[in-house]
């Protein structure tokens, strides 16, 4: 990146604690930045975050703790095993259900121009709710209020394959959520989440994916923790997985009660990983030990 090209893509310093002060909008059109993180897939080369006293010196994606299995069926496009969830949320985005008579497909037509950065920005501040919301609630909300159809529970099928679909749209796109000052407490809260020690283990999720990135837990290697292949395939449950399903997983095995699927913390959670992730490449299906 170049001087010039870093100087609008600079952020301010971060507050006391290691949380940004968001007081202005993240790039999310800053076409140098975006070629800068594509060329840096976070695999074969770190990604280097774009703003000053950012968590991490080296943005890292999880594709490089993964095993050789793991990883060849994710490079294997035709051989992914979410193929047929996504192939799923393909058929639902052109499905017309409802009152209102509408498929996605009759708002958004395309989504590979339409939802070509939409897995990208999430979660985001909605003002109509006064808090963040994930790409499942907006979801949820188009299907609620523009299709007067059914919301779908969270952890549904349905949601998920919609989900993987929509974000599978954006990837190899560099994450770049677009976060302002509304946002700071909740990146606040997710952030106080993620170096909290919980559970009968007292363990935090920094404690796993901070400093032991890269060493072996049992059969598998920690990563740094980043959510830009969610939904992903987990090879051991042989499905794909949300992003709060793996929350869960991790509360349970150091001990502690998982908290609902969508809830506050959880969103703020997802809404600090983003964060912590900015420039890497969205990767959705991704395929994970």
């Amino acid at each position: 990146m170049t001087r010039r090209a870093w100087k609008y893509c600079r952020r301010p310093r971060l507050v006391a604690g290691g949380v940004a002060a968001l007081a202005a909008v993240i790039v999310t059109a800053c076409a140098t930045f975006g070629s800068h993180a594509q060329a840096r897939d976070g695999v074969r080369t770190p990604v280097t975050p774009p703003m000053k006293n950012h968590p991490l010196d080296e943005v890292w994606s999880g594709k490089r703790y993964a095993s050789e299995t793991a990883r060849a069926l994710h490079d294997a496009r035709e051989e992914n095993p979410a193929n047929g969830v996504v192939a799923d949320g393909t058929l639902l985005w052109r499905r017309v259900v409802g009152s209102a008579g509408k498929s996605c497909a009759s708002c958004h037509n395309d989504p590979a121009f339409s939802m070509r950065s939409a897995g990208t920005r999430y979660p985001k501040y909605f003002s109509g709710w006064q808090r963040p919301i994930t790409l499942e609630d907006r979801i949820n909300r188009c299907r609620d209020v523009h299709m007067r159809a059914e919301r779908w529970p969270r952890g549904a099928r349905s949601l998920i394959a919609m989900t993987t679909f929509v974000r599978s749209q954006s990837r190899r796109q560099p994450v770049r959520p677009a976060y302002d000052g509304r946002m700071q407490p909740f990146v606040a809260s997710g952030r106080k989440s993620f170096v909290q020690r919980i559970g009968l283990l007292g363990l935090s999720c920094q404690n796993c994916h901070g400093s032991l990135a890269g060493k072996r837990l049992g059969a598998q290697t920690l990563s740094q923790g980043q959510s830009n292949a969610f939904p992903t395939y987990k090879l051991t449950l042989g499905a794909v997985s949300s992003l709060h399903q793996q929350f869960q997983r991790c509360n349970i095995r150091v001990g502690a009660e998982p908290l609902e699927l969508g809830a506050d913390a959880y969103v703020n959670l997802e809404a600090y990983l983003a964060y912590r992730g900015v420039g890497l490449p969205v990767e959705t299906p991704g395929v994970r030990d």
